[in-house]
């Protein structure tokens, strides 16, 4: 069984679209980027140095290794994939026989349909199907940014499809205009801290409401989560989109410690009309752009 452990010797590994875009680094250096095509989408990393450090992409082919060893465990349109093989289960063997490395994916999935009554919901094609891609790429890069110790000590930023968290160094994100170019909101994504946003407008109503599996259409354009966990992120921006911002505001009051604790979670709606709605105690998305 493939182990992705914790800790970065013991990776027993050999070999969708953003709804984010970057803006400016917050501080002076050169900026490195890499990407590649995996798990659907298009993977980064991102590195500010001062000129002279070590370089900073040293890390990349470890993060390649790892993003890699979650796709072949949770890819759902692959019918020799992990997740295929345990799609039959129910909820306590799926747990009980999953790769260890992936479990809190599957635990956090099952939580989020029990709690959002079925809004997210990882068998939303039918009680013997599985699919996770509404969290895995999130816990894909929790686990490659919170198991794993980094060579680099150059300030770092890695990207999975808009699943974006700061390893080290602040930076200066920006949340998509649906209706336009340009951002309809900034955040200075301070280290540790993830961003995910859900939304139609690369693929259309390819987000399905779990309860129905019909595709969402509350009039929901996007949903960006701003906390300290990306798969945290990314599950809940789905969640919210699928909710809208009156069932989601509701369900966070409700059901938000139950799922994270006393994680801080910021989170913003924009709708096909253009309004903005925020849970946004801190005020960490600035929206009055224009």
């Amino acid at each position: 069984m493939l182990d992705l452990g914790a800790s970065r010797g013991r990776l027993n590994v050999l070999g969708g679209v953003a709804a984010l875009l970057l803006a400016a680094g917050c501080s002076r250096g050169k900026i490195e980027r890499v990407e590649w095509p995996v798990m659907g989408t298009i993977a980064a990393v991102q590195c500010r140095a001062d000129s002279g450090a070590r370089w900073p992409m040293v890390d990349v082919p470890f993060v390649k290794k790892v993003f890699s060893a979650v796709e072949k465990l949770m890819n759902a349109h692959d019918h020799d994939s992990e997740l295929s093989r345990l799609a039959p289960l129910g909820e306590e063997e799926i747990l009980a026989n999953c790769n260890r490395g992936v479990r809190p994916c599957y635990e956090a999935a099952f939580k989020l349909m029990r709690e959002s009554g079925g809004a997210f919901n990882p068998r939303w094609k039918g009680p013997k199907t599985l699919d996770l891609g509404a969290i895995a790429k999130g816990y894909a890069v929790s686990l490659v940014t919170n198991d794993f110790a980094f060579v680099s000590q150059a300030d770092m930023l890695v990207d999975l499809g808009g699943n974006v968290k700061s390893v080290r160094g602040t930076w200066k994100t920006g949340v998509r205009n649906p209706s336009g170019d340009g951002f309809a909101a900034v955040v200075d994504l301070r280290e540790g801290e993830a961003l995910a946003t859900s939304a139609t407008y690369y693929r259309g109503s390819h987000i399905y409401d779990g309860r129905t599996g019909m595709p969402v259409s509350n009039g929901v354009a996007s949903v960006t989560v701003l906390c300290n966990s990306a798969m945290w992120a990314d599950g809940l921006s789905t969640t919210l989109f699928v909710l809208g911002p009156e069932e989601g505001k509701k369900f966070l009051d409700d059901k938000l410690k139950l799922l994270v604790g006393d994680m801080e979670v910021s989170a913003l709606w924009i709708m096909a009309d253009g309004r903005e709605m925020k849970v946004d105690a801190d005020n960490r998305f600035l929206t009055n752009l224009r």
